[in-house]
């Protein structure tokens, strides 16, 4: 299933897509009211909103709403760094040290927007886009291992991690860098752990203006989905709704020669196969 969130009229929704249209999941008989409430609700009430999405018609057209990010404000979102061995190599370049450990660093939950929304670059002069594939934490998990953790999986989405370069070696966590508002997007909405499948099989792309800069396969991240959920729950509890961005691949602006970064006007469309595509535009800052 695709669950989302979208505003009609000026309020906020939560819904399911089938085919062009939007199931409204409260008006369908959903008994849960928020989407973070549907990922902690396990397996039967999938089957149960399956059933109620099964026997409703759409109540919107997808072309008539506002899509809004696809979960309310999680606990966490969690990113990984270098997490592609040619993005690695950039990092190099750059005199990014290596780590003997995953690197992680947080994306501050206000950063979060919806699919479609715009980029205000903030006071960074270095902006940058990270296509990611995204996941959203359905059982709560804490010391899991390799071959647990997709059981703790809810979902995938499409993840712009937006960075400003300049903010991002300030300190050495990445944090400040990673988090400014608005540098968030992702959606453009949540797709089922069931429905995707393998998410090391995943092609993902990221465009600039219609350029190509962007393009790898989720199989070859460095540590697995499934490692990066054993690693974290070692030291803190994954909660229901937390986020993971999983690492994006080589060809990020910073890593260009010359340096190429985002101007006022420019879009960026990152695409995962099997989950969508999301598409924001950097505005300038008023």
């Amino acid at each position: 299933m695709k669950f989302l969130r979208y505003d009609i009229d000026g309020t906020a929704r939560i819904g399911a897509l089938k085919g062009t249209g939007v199931i409204d999941l409260i008006a369908a008989g959903s008994r849960w009211t928020t989407i973070q409430a549907i990922a902690g609700a396990g397996p039967q009430a999938l089957d149960e909103l399956r059933e109620q999405v099964d026997r409703a018609e759409p109540a919107h057209e997808l072309a008539e709403v506002r899509l809004l990010a696809p979960i309310e404000r999680p606990g966490k979102y969690l990113a990984i760094g270098m997490n592609y061995a040619k993005h690695l190599e950039e990092a190099d370049k750059l005199g990014v040290a290596r780590a003997k450990h995953q690197t992680w660093f947080n994306k501050q939950t206000t950063c979060i927007a919806g699919p479609y929304d715009d980029i205000d670059p903030g006071v960074t002069e270095k902006l940058d886009y990270e296509v990611e594939l995204g996941a959203v934490i359905g059982e709560p998990a804490k010391r899991v291992v390799e071959a647990e953790a997709k059981n703790h999986i809810f979902g995938y989405f499409v993840a712009n991690d937006v960075s400003a370069r300049d903010w991002q070696f300030h300190t050495p966590t990445f944090t400040m860098g990673k988090s400014f508002d608005t540098h968030g997007p992702i959606g453009p909405w949540i797709v089922t752990a069931d429905e995707v499948g393998d998410p090391h099989d995943l092609s993902l792309r990221a465009w600039v203006n219609g350029e190509l800069r962007q393009q790898n396969n989720t199989g070859n991240m460095i540590h697995s989905l499934w490692a990066q959920i054993a690693y974290l729950s070692q030291a803190f509890t994954l909660e229901t709704g937390d986020l993971i961005a999983t690492g994006t691949p080589e060809g990020v602006g910073v890593g260009m020669e010359p340096q190429t970064f985002l101007q006022p006007g420019d879009v960026v469309r990152c695409e995962i196969d099997g989950i969508g595509a999301i598409e924001n535009r950097v505005v300038a800052t008023s």
